[in-house]
């Protein structure tokens, strides 16, 4: 594992960030909504916060913490959201997470996405589990991991704070058998 893959999907790619990509990131990422809707986006997203984010990620998955990726278009190239697995490898799973931008929601990216990172989390890195979580205000991205195959595993009430209030987190998850027996299926 010594450069982040790219996964060339039907209308997506998921690619290495670039430093170009800050200002896109900047703008998608410092939508109110998003940082609403997700656990860790803050809101303002200031200067350099995502030229400081995106030099992060070479050495998260060269250190075997994390396989981060830019969704971006694939005829024109341009930035629509970022998706992670950060990869827990004592245990071999890993948690999926995702932001797409406002503009381009209710498309299909987030699953199309969602389901390449999948592929790659069990077929090249081997896993044996993925998860993923929402807040409880967030159903649409449920949706997404229920599209993935994932089963609900459970809520945790209150469990953390967006600002003054407290929000729940529901749990998905996917086990490798699991995966492979909807692949052979299809």
């Amino acid at each position: 594992m010594r450069n982040l893959p790219t996964v060339t999907l039907e209308r997506i790619l998921l690619r290495p960030f670039q430093l170009h990509d800050a200002d896109s990131v900047q703008q998608l990422a410092g939508d109110s909504y998003i940082a609403e809707m997700t656990l860790y986006i803050p809101h303002p997203y200031e200067n350099g916060m995502a030229e400081e984010w995106i030099r992060t990620h070479h050495d998260q998955f060269i250190e075997g913490k994390s396989v981060t990726l830019a969704i971006v278009h694939k005829e024109e190239s341009y930035l629509i959201g970022a998706i992670t697995i950060a990869l827990h490898t004592k245990f071999n799973h890993g948690e999926l997470a995702y932001w797409i931008g406002v503009p381009f929601m209710n498309n299909g990216y987030c699953t199309e996405a969602a389901r390449g990172m999948m592929a790659y989390a069990f077929d090249e890195l081997k896993l044996n589990r993925v998860y993923a979580r929402h807040l409880g205000k967030n159903p649409a991205s449920g949706k997404v991991m229920e599209k993935l195959g994932m089963k609900f595993e459970g809520c945790l009430r209150q469990h953390v704070t967006k600002g003054d209030t407290y929000e729940d987190l529901a749990y998905y998850g996917l086990l490798q058998e699991e995966y492979l027996t909807e692949r052979r299926s299809i």
